[in-house]
């Protein structure tokens, strides 16, 4: 897989994608990750990549040339899957994006900053909004990490034992049971008796229901999706 990120903060993105999971991915080749800086496909002298709103209104937009010139130049280069915008009022990420995502071959991630990017780059080049949730961020960087995280570790290989991603919370719109590890008494508190037990029938079976319990508990909602 290879993910192309467009930012005007390119260094906002060295450290999640220096360490860790994300860079044992990149070390062995699952996936690329390019970070390119808009401003250098500025034609200004000042290297601008913003401008004043029509209509008036506080707060600057992104201009449509840089932008346009950088995704143009990328397409050349290979075809892209999904050219994602992130932005607060895209689609709520969730598993399943994730999910189908993880299957690309490559994807563009473009970075928002101030009021936004002029909504002809939205009308034009954009396959998907993403929102990593209701809330605003000073840019997109901090949610195309979350995003690329998201997608990355479900990618054979990236992870030691496969299987990890797919007891994770929300696969199968649950979320994940309780965990425990050694020792099995500590301050007096106990680890299930069924988890030490070796009995792999019984321990999934109690990890099914307590699954269905904390979903119950804490994100209800959750379970709803199944109803609809």
């Amino acid at each position: 897989m290879r993910i192309d990120i467009l930012t005007i903060l390119p260094s906002l993105l060295d450290g999640p994608f220096s360490a860790s999971i994300l860079k044992r991915a990149q070390d062995k080749g699952l996936v690329t990750i390019c970070v390119h800086n808009i401003r250098d496909y500025s034609t200004s002298k000042q290297k601008s990549v913003d401008d004043y709103q029509y209509g008036g209104g506080a707060g600057m937009v992104m201009s449509c040339e840089p932008i346009v010139a950088l995704i143009d130049k990328l397409k050349l280069e290979r075809t892209y899957d999904e050219i994602i915008y992130m932005t607060p009022d895209g689609e709520l990420l969730e598993q399943d994006a994730c999910n189908q995502l993880s299957l690309k071959k490559n994807l563009i991630i473009l970075c928002g900053h101030y009021k936004g990017v002029d909504e002809r780059i939205r009308e034009h080049y954009i396959t998907r909004e993403i929102s990593i949730g209701s809330y605003v961020l000073s840019g997109g960087e901090l949610g195309a990490a979350v995003l690329s995280d998201a997608i990355i570790r479900l990618i054979p290989g990236v992870l030691n034992d496969e299987t990890s991603a797919l007891s994770d919370s929300f696969q199968d719109n649950l979320l994940s049971p309780p965990v425990y590890t050694r020792p099995p008494e500590f301050n007096g508190w106990k680890v299930p008796e069924v988890l030490l037990s070796g009995d792999f029938a019984k321990i999934d079976k109690w990890r099914e229901n307590q699954a269905l319990i904390r979903t119950q508990q804490r994100r209800p909602d959750l379970l709803n999706k199944d109803e609809g």
